[in-house]
Formats: C-alpha cells, structure tokens, sequence
C-alpha cells in the first residue's frame, strides 16, 4: 500500500541489472522545484484539464533518460538521493582503520560492486557449487535445493516467508504462497493479443541466450527455454491474478502443517524449512491453497531436465547484476528493453549505490539522515500529519451516509494509528554479516542470507512494532494494515515533495496529500477491512458495508474509463485502493491546510508566483505527478501496478473535490467540475 512503489520504473530498477562498463563522468542531480513553474501550461485550461495544466510543459522540460523507462518526481528525488548514498559509498570504500563497522561493511559492499574487472574474471565461478548442485539434482533433494535458493531469494516454484497473523496481529507466522514465475505474473502467459504473443516469444528467446551463456548448446538451450515456457504456464494457471490477490480474506488460509505436508509426502517440507532457515512450524498461511497442490502435481509430471533447466535459469536471472557482463546485458535486454522500453542500463555507481541500500540499508541510512535529514523537518512532518488526522477526525463526523457505530470504530481505528517519520528510533546490527571488497556476488548472498534468517526468525516471536519496512533513504511512503502505522521515509521528505522554504499551501498539496493517501489507506477496500489492533475484522454494520460498496463501484467505474495507452484501460478494481487513496488523501490535505492556513491568518486571496495559495495548493498536488512515461513503461504498469497512470491521478482525484473548481472559478459544465462524486470519502 504505498504511494507509488516506483512501482513501474521499479521493474526496471528489480529487473535492469549491472553490467561491466567504463567509469562515466557523474552528473549532477538536481530535485524538481517544489512550484514548479515551467512546468506549467497557462494556455491550457485548468477547468478542462487539470493535468495538462499544471504538467503540460513537464515532458517538454524532462526528456525521459535513456536509463530509465520513465522520469517523475519520484525518479528525480530518487537519482538526487542515489547521488547522495554514492557520495558516501565512494567516501567509505576507501580501507581506513578509522572506518566504524558499519561504514566498513557499506564501503567494502560497495567497492566489491564497482570492481568489474574482478567479476568479468570470476566468471560463473561464485555460482559454480549451485549449478552443480542443479545438475545433480533429484526429485528426493529438490526441497533442500528449492530452501537453499530460496534463502538468496531465488525464487523456484513457490515462495515461503513470514508475515504477521491477519487475524491476529499479535502473532507472527509461516507463509506458504504461489511464486516461481520468471515474467511479471500470470497473465504474461495467458492474455492474447500480437504484443504479448512477442513478449512471449521474446522471453523464450532471453531464456535461451542465458542458458547458452552458461554452457549450453544453442540447441539444448532453445529445447530447455520451450519447456521451461510451457512448466511456467502452467504454473501461472494456477495462479490468481494480481486484482484478486488484492482481497485479503482470499491470501488467507490459516492450517495445520499436516495440511501442506499432504502435498509434499516423505517430510519433503521439513527438509525445505531446515534448509532455508525456518524453524518447523505447526501452522502456516497458505494464501493459494490451490496452488500447491498443483505445483507440486506439476513437479512430479516434469522431467529432471526441464526442472533443471527452470532452476538454473532462475539462479541466473537472480544473479546476473554480480555476473560477467554478457549475462548482465542480456537480462537487461529482456526486462528492462523489452519490458519497460529503458534504452540503456543505469550507471554502475546508481545501481551499486542501490545495491547497498537493499542489503544494507539501515547501516546506510543511518549515515544518510545524519547528513540529509536535519533540522526540524521531522517535527514539522509529525506536525502536518497531526492536522490531516484532525482532518479525517472531522471529516468521518460529516459523513452522511455512515452510522454513528461504524463511525466509532472508525475513530478508534484512526486513533490508533502510528506515525512513523524519517527513520526508525533503533538501527539495525549488521555485524553478523561477513562483507568482503573483492566478493561482489558473496557478499549480496550473505547479506540476503541475513536479512531472510531475520525475517523467518521473527514467527513465534512476539511483534516488533518499531521496526520498518523500508529504509531510510527510500522515495516513497506506506501504510501496513497489520500494524495499522503510516511511514515516511526521511528519503521522500525531502525536495519536491517536502521543502522547508516553501509556504504550506506547496508543501501540504505535495507530501501533505501523501500523508492523506497513506492515512486514507486504512480505510480503502483494503483497509476497511483491519481493525485498529491490525485484525483482519468485520468492524462494520451490513447497511454501512453496502453504502461503502456502491461508492467504490462508482469510483471503479470511473476508473475503468480512462484509456491508459493504445486500447489498454486502466483496471479499476485494480487500482481501486489507490485511487481511493488519491482521492480521500487530497481531501484531507485541503482540509488540513484550510484549517493551517486560518490559525496562521493566511490571506487565502494573495498571490504568490501569479496563484492564490489554494491554487497553489491544487497545483503542488498535480505536480506530484508530472511524468513523461515510454508507452512501454505504461503498458506494464496498467496490467501490473494497483497504482493508476500519473495524468488519472491528477485529473480523477481533481474531478471529485469540492473547493477545486471555486479556486480556479471553474464553469458549472466544466470536465473538471464534478456531476457526482465518486469520492469515496
């Protein structure tokens, strides 16, 4: 439930690998202004469309990057906090006895990253014990097998971790779900039409090239890749689609072990848990209890070669960012060209600096906010969401169409809600981590293997509820439901989305409407169904639940009319918490500011860089997702991300909040002045 994943750009940041390259000079990265002018389009007009207004000259200004399948905001915050994280890597990768252990661990990681020279020279060596360990595998030790890669996260055949109790979030337990896929999710394999039938072929073809990188005959390869296709269909039939695992009353299955252990006879499952490090459960989540069965049914009917192959495929796709440069490029042909449309891969220093932030990232960011997060911007934040939850307080007390005892609830659960703001009051201890400089691959095994060991640990244990999801330098927000706690990483409180220099009407329309969206999270489809304890719950009345349904219907409905890219729509069930989100978040920024503005004695009349500080207001929130996206990048988000195209999440939202139109005097007939609001709070 985040605000943005840099979900779509993410696939290419997951999937768009390191290569071996000559140094390049570094540029310099500076944010987006946080009022943005030349952004704006003042020939367009904001009654008829928002976006266009306040974006229109955005793609003009930002050409996308070659290294990158889209550029926002977001990507611009994130490559200016990308060059910070670098600035401090490049400080500590220098062997100093003045280093502390943790700055020896990031420094050595990352210069471990840089040395291209040394991972051209290894070759498939660092993998040599895995693959051989592939070739001789057998039926018997597949679940050993599966449980060591897993503990690396490469994923084969099913995915296996821990997560919090749905319906008691006091308890932390096993999980057992479907996983294996090489491509984003099951309808790569399944929808028709000439553009994914390429895709398809497109992907047998990646999967040929790597296998034949890795030893095979070109025609051994192209035989393995075909079937690996036709195992992993059939793995996707049995899948659920990405709309449907959006219900979390349908990712949940509390059995007995016994239940998973019918499916894998022998204590095939034990040998699993022993080797990915879980402790023997006697209870786990089965989010798809369909699928295992099948998978394993699937399995059983496959040849040893045809695994074999599948596995060895998913050990190199997994591991290709620390392989020879073949390999790299390669994998970045498929998924981040042919996927997203990213022209070329990112520098080496961003993806090794990105590199460290995911394997080590709280020992990063501890650097990283004593350096870029000072000041008072933390108690200025807390202060903000403060007002946005005042906001909805009074906001449900205006509801007409809820009852007075689900409002109740809805109070409690507000009330409970924790805020959690920059980064986490105690830092993670890496020190049982081995980080060498000369062992690129070796030392994201280790850490992988640290961070998998800590998160199995955790099941049986009582729940932490200090701890945080993302690190500290992150661009982007979240709302846990288990936890009922909204996040904001000091990464994303940073220019455009929070700047000190600016007037509150800027920064409550820009990380103002962010701290609504997550808030709002809580009480989206999704949400609604959490109690304030973290609970899955019914907490509402039958009539209330009905009323919430049909404004969610209109809201989907909505949604699905807007066409994304060539004939693809947007999915409105799927990016319905989102748009939710979206749009009550806006509200209750608005709301917030209102309220600010008034106990500050702004004069809502005076100008500043032409606009009032309502429009200025409105503005900084449709700036907040200005973008210039490949068609490419588009595509794959729509069929894959809950979040909706940026332009829909400026001009939906817009479209449904009442003081908009007044604020740009907008026509009663006017496309931005709403008929009906599909506003579901």
């Amino acid at each position: 439930m985040s605000l943005k994943h840099l979900a779509l750009p993410a696939l290419a940041l997951a999937c768009t690998t390191l290569s071996a390259q000559a140094p390049a000079a570094k540029p310099t990265y500076l944010p987006t202004p946080s009022f943005d002018i030349a952004s704006i389009n003042p020939s367009a007009d904001p009654c008829n469309d928002f976006y266009k207004f306040a974006c229109g000259n955005y793609a003009a200004n930002h050409p996308i990057p070659a290294d990158q399948a889209s550029t926002d905001g977001f990507y611009t915050l994130y490559n200016v906090n990308t060059e910070e994280l670098s600035g401090i890597l490049a400080k500590y990768e220098k062997p100093d006895p003045s280093r502390t252990p943790d700055q020896q661990k990031i420094g050595d990681f990352y210069h471990a990253c840089m040395d291209t020279d040394a991972i051209e020279k290894s070759g498939l060596t660092p993998i040599a014990g895995l693959l051989a360990e592939i070739d001789s595998m057998t039926l018997r030790n597949l679940p050993s097998l599966a449980g060591k890669l897993s503990r690396i996260n490469v994923t084969v055949f099913f995915g296996f971790g821990e997560q919090q109790d749905l319906k008691d979030a006091t308890k932390q337990i096993a999980n057992i779900d479907q996983g294996g896929l090489g491509m984003p999710e099951k309808d790569y394999y399944l929808r028709t039409g000439a553009k994914d039938e390429q895709l398809r072929k497109d992907y047998v073809a990646h999967m040929t090239k790597m296998l034949t990188l890795a030893g095979s005959t070109p025609q051994q390869a192209l035989k393995d890749a075909t079937a690996v296709m036709a195992f992993e269909t059939a793995l996707a039939k049995a899948s659920m689609g990405v709309t449907e695992r959006r219900d979390p009353e349908k990712t949940y299955h509390l059995v007995p072990i016994s239940e998973i252990n019918k499916s894998f006879p022998y204590g095939l499952f034990g040998q699993f848990e022993d080797a990915v490090h879980s402790p023997r459960v006697t209870e786990i989540n089965d989010a798809n209890p369909s699928y295992i069965p099948a998978a394993v049914a699937l399995i059983r009917d496959t040849d040893l070669e045809t695994l074999r192959a599948y596995i060895r495929y998913h050990l190199l796709t997994a591991e290709a960012h620390n392989l020879p440069k073949s390999f790299d490029q390669e994998n970045f042909d498929f998924y981040g060209r042919k996927l997203t449309g990213s022209e070329v891969q990112r520098a080496r220093w961003k993806r090794c600096s990105a590199a460290v932030d995911g394997d080590l990232g709280e020992a990063l960011g501890k650097v990283y906010v004593n350096q870029y997060f000072a000041g008072d911007s933390k108690k200025k934040t807390l202060e903000m969401v403060t007002d946005i939850e005042d906001a909805m307080d009074r906001d449900i007390d205006q509801l007409d169409w809820m009852s007075p005892a689900t409002k109740t609830r809805a109070k409690e659960k507000l009330h409970l809600v924790a805020n959690k703001i920059g980064y986490p009051d105690h830092f993670r201890d890496y020190s049982s981590v081995t980080i060498k400089p000369t062992d690129a691959i070796g030392n994201d095994m280790r850490a992988t293997q640290f961070e998998n060991d800590r998160q199995l640990n955790k099941i049986g244990n009582p729940v932490d509820h200090q701890e945080w999801g993302m690190t500290p330098p992150t661009v982007n927000a979240y709302y846990n439901p288990s936890m009922n706690d909204i996040n904001f990483p000091a990464g994303i409180l940073q220019p455009n989305f929070y700047d000190p220099r600016q007037d509150d009407a800027v920064n409550y329309g820009h990380i103002g409407a962010v701290i609504g969206h997550e808030l709002t999270h809580g009480f989206d489809d999704e949400g609604k169904k959490f109690d304030g304890n973290g609970n899955l719950s019914d907490w509402w009345t039958a009539e209330d639940t009905k009323k919430f349904e049909a404004k969610t219907d209109c809201e989907v409905n909505e949604y699905n009319q807007f066409v994304a890219v060539d004939d693809v729509h947007v999915n409105g069930k799927l990016t319905l918490g989102e748009n939710t989100a979206d749009n009550g978040g806006l509200l209750l920024a608005y709301m917030a500011y209102l309220d600010r503005a008034k106990k500050q004695g702004v004069d809502l009349a005076a100008k500043k860089d032409g606009y009032t500080p309502i429009q200025r207001f409105y503005i900084s929130f449709g700036q907040n997702w200005c973008a210039n996206d490949r068609p490419e990048a588009i595509r794959s988000q729509v069929l894959t991300d809950p979040h909706s195209p940026d332009q829909f999440r400026t001009n939906g939202p817009i479209v449904n909040q009442p003081g908009f139109a007044a604020a740009f005097s907008c026509k009663a007939n006017s496309p931005m002045t709403p008929t009906k609001s599909c506003r579901v709070w």
